[in-house]
């Protein structure tokens, strides 16, 4: 199969969807790999280390496009890209589509087969392609908050680890799966006071046990929200519904009895966000203020780390991107976790949480999702 990579070009994003590493397996497969010259610059990788792992570099993503069956990336297309696509091609990237109606459309009427990495499924349940980057984004979060709460970036003032003699911050996290667990022992460990508010009892349970009892865990409620919003000096968003808008959490009314300078951090802005105040912002610009609290929502916080999210997402996504590579779409009959993935073909939505969010009719090609 051709598999092509194109540069990134959502601002302020250096991941690349293919290290060098990863393009040499696929070409030891017989496959031919061409990356867009200077694709992985900003992850540190050059042209010659991808010649050196086999692919061929070209120069514009106009032929990338053009001449590859598969494309790989790591962001969600943008216009000009999702105008490239075509109806015999395989999009493998993350895609995000619940809150992009415009996106949504581009592809539907692209009619090509575009897998979402963040819908990806494992036998526990899991969400293997998305794992990764929620690991580097919980703890990005908790360096931007910390950052943020400094004076001069808007914040209260407040130094997030204390010193003797003076209180740390107090961190709420909203979630305790992959990001939140990273969030709280990440703000633990700069000796932050944190508390995750989550509604699985057995995940609770095991966040107690990782982090030796030194994170307060609460049931998640409305009231508990509402309870501790009004101490924590950082709320950190980290709640997850797969392929679905993200809940409102945090509603605008919260935001009066919170204290002036604290700090909201949204790790779910891609999928929407969880505060109702929530809008994407970027690295260059990454904090507004509403009401007197300062809001961070980066929709592509990982991008701060490119080379170790780069190299982290393609661990993740290697072995079933060789599989699409090696059987095309039949990779998806053989495997249904692959199959959860594909959210649009052929001009049809085949993810269920994606239609119900934009108020559309679904397909289920590969028969992977329980009828009735």
């Amino acid at each position: 199969m051709r598999v092509g990579v194109p540069s990134e070009i959502k601002k302020n994003e250096h991941r690349v969807g293919l290290t060098p590493t990863a393009a040499r397996e696929y070409a030891a497969r017989g496959h031919q790999v061409a990356v867009q010259t200077g694709a992985g610059m900003g992850a540190g990788f050059t042209d010659d280390d991808y010649v050196k792992a086999g692919a061929t570099i070209v120069a514009d993503a106009a032929t990338v496009f053009a001449d590859s069956d598969m494309i790989v990336k790591v962001k969600e297309p943008q216009r000009v890209e999702w105008e490239m696509l075509r109806e015999d091609q395989i999009l493998y990237t993350y895609l995000h589509l619940a809150p992009d109606p415009e996106q949504t459309k581009g592809l539907i009427a692209s009619k090509c087969a575009a897998i979402a990495y963040e819908t990806v499924t494992d036998a526990r349940g899991g969400l293997p392609l998305l794992a990764p980057m929620s690991e580097v984004a919980g703890r990005i979060a908790v360096f931007s908050a910390a950052e943020t709460l400094l004076k001069h970036n808007g914040g209260m003032g407040l130094l997030f680890c204390g010193v003797p003699g003076v209180a740390p911050a107090r961190v709420l996290v909203l979630g305790g799966g992959v990001v939140g667990l990273n969030a709280a022992r990440m703000a633990m460990g700069l000796g932050a006071e944190v508390v995750v508010l989550e509604r699985s009892i057995p995940r609770m349970a095991y966040i107690d046990e990782v982090t030796g009892g030194r994170v307060i865990t609460r049931y998640s409620s409305i009231g508990a929200i509402e309870e501790e919003i009004v101490k924590a000096d950082v709320v950190i968003g980290a709640v997850l519904v797969p392929g679905a808008e993200a809940p409102k959490l945090v509603k605008r009314e919260h935001l009066k009895k919170m204290k002036p300078g604290s700090v909201l951090v949204d790790v779910a802005i891609d999928q929407g966000g969880c505060f109702e105040t929530s809008k994407p912002t970027t690295h260059e610009d990454p904090t507004y203020t509403v009401d007197g609290v300062v809001h961070y929502c980066v929709a592509n916080m990982p991008g701060a780390a490119p080379r170790t999210s780069s190299e982290a997402l393609n661990n993740a996504t290697l072995p079933f991107g060789l599989a699409l590579a090696d059987h095309g779409l039949e990779a998806l009959r053989k495997d249904p976790h692959l199959a959860r993935g594909l959210n649009v073909l052929k001009g049809e939505i085949t993810y269920p949480a994606v239609a119900q969010a934009l108020g559309l009719e679904w397909t289920d090609p590969f028969g992977v999702w329980p009828q009735g």
